[in-house]
């Protein structure tokens, strides 16, 4: 669809319109987000649950492969931004699912929508049971981890898995979810960055204590091939393509910041602050906990410290990180909810979302209620995680991208642009089929 307007910056829509309906400018507003709320939006998408497995590529990679690839997956993931960015404003259509169709007809379409699909909602199932495992603890091997509120109030119904999450999704997600505007997320997102930061400030400062007592672990620059094999090193790179694969919800910010060359500022400084929190996380963990780190630095966060400031440091470390995970749950329903509706509402006689109040209801409370249901039912489904870095995401965030700019329905590809998406998918496709093969085969390595 095509807005009708006064100017060309009101070209940008409403994110949870759908490009088939059409209403004037005056019923939806004129764009008015900034590029602090975008940039907010943007690096709390990128800075989600992936934080805690960063470490553990350091292990495998040693740092300086490390920075590279964190380096290398944001440049792709810069330069596949900006693909979608040109192709959205050179064509009419709105949203992810229907630049695919511009391209590729109805199957492109459909293939981003139930890419988003599989990747928004298990990544959603996933927060709310890193949520659980957080708060109420968890069973592996056998062993049972003790959650931050058992520690604090003991065994009991009310510190149980389906309770607690049952009050953190009516009392933090569920008004934060019932939001209309992405931009209206733009200071719970702020907020969630803050806690990624304290999580970093806490993770270094415990480092340079260790370090001026003598007992940090000794670092690894490069890979240690007696420990990994070169086919381990690109397992690695899906947990990197996952942080930065915010894709997804370009179309939706986009729609509300107005100018497309404000987007592409805000996409770049997001990336900025991305790789220095990636590394610095990485870099700092893995001065801790060395080779004793685990493919969830938060477990090695849980353990039973001689000293009341080292418990306190360990309890302040997993209750932001699980309120982080809160706040950054609702950006990720956001767009999710925007392809269920373009899905399962195609008809062109429906008003947008944002305005038809019983469907947006509807259709929010219904993935709420969903994602925590699956939540409580199934509370370990880390492999299926594993596996969206390889599969869903690298989809949405490097293959499409490129293979629209390959089709080219709008003639305005270059050269230049054509060699890089070539690279980008020989990239995706390589680096992720490899990764899928290790993970399938751990024993041929």
């Amino acid at each position: 669809m095509k807005i009708a307007s006064h100017s060309d910056i009101t070209e940008a829509v409403q994110p949870l319109l759908s490009p088939e309906c059409e209403h004037s400018a005056e019923d939806r507003g004129a764009p008015n987000g900034s590029i602090s709320g975008a940039v907010f939006n943007i690096s709390t998408t990128m800075i989600g649950a992936g934080i805690m497995s960063v470490p553990a590529t350091m292990k495998v990679l040693g740092l300086v492969p490390g920075f590279l690839v964190i380096l290398l997956v944001a440049l792709v993931t810069n330069v596949t931004v900006e693909f979608m960015l040109r192709y959205t404003s050179s064509g009419k259509s709105t949203t992810y699912a229907g630049m695919m169709g511009e391209s590729f007809g109805s199957v492109g379409s459909l293939a981003v929508k139930i890419c988003v699909l599989i990747t928004n909602f298990g990544i959603l199932i996933i927060y709310l049971i890193i949520l659980g495992d957080v708060l109420c603890g968890n069973e592996s091997n056998g062993i049972t981890h003790l959650g931050v509120l058992q520690e604090w109030f003991g065994i009991n119904w009310w510190t149980s898995r389906a309770f607690t999450l049952l009050i953190v999704a009516l009392f933090i997600m569920l008004p934060l979810v019932m939001l209309r505007r992405v931009d209206s997320l733009r200071y719970t997102s702020a907020i969630s960055i803050l806690l990624a930061l304290v999580f970093l400030a806490i993770c270094s400062s415990m480092a340079f204590s260790a370090l001026l007592s003598g007992k940090t672990q000794s670092l690894r620059m490069v890979p240690d091939f007696s420990l990994v094999t070169v086919l381990d090193l690109f397992t690695t790179i899906p947990v990197f393509v996952t942080g930065f694969g915010f894709h997804v919800n370009v179309h939706p910010i986009r729609a509300e910041i107005g100018k497309v060359t404000h987007m592409g500022k805000a996409v770049k400084i997001s990336l900025v602050i991305c790789v220095v929190v990636y590394f610095a996380i990485g870099f700092f963990a893995y001065l801790l906990f060395g080779d004793s780190i685990m493919p969830d630095v938060l477990v090695n966060f849980d353990q039973n410290s001689n000293t009341h400031v080292g418990r306190l440091l360990n309890d302040i470390v997993r209750i932001s990180y699980a309120l982080h995970l809160a706040l950054v749950f609702p950006i990720m329903n956001y767009s999710l909810r925007i392809n269920i509706d373009e899905l399962i509402f195609s008809n062109k006689n429906k008003p947008p979302l944002a305005l038809d109040t019983p469907r947006f209801v509807s259709l929010t409370l219904s993935l709420l209620v969903l994602t925590y249901l699956v939540a409580v039912a199934i509370p370990n489904i880390w492999y299926f995680f594993q596996f969206l870095g390889s599969t869903t995401v690298v989809c949405t965030s490097f293959i499409f991208p490129a293979a629209i700019v390959l089709r080219d329905m709008h003639g305005i590809s270059k050269t230049k642009d054509r060699v890089i998406a070539i690279s980008v998918i020989v990239f995706a496709v390589g680096t992720s089929g490899i990764a899928i093969w290790t993970n399938l085969n751990p024993g041929d390595g």
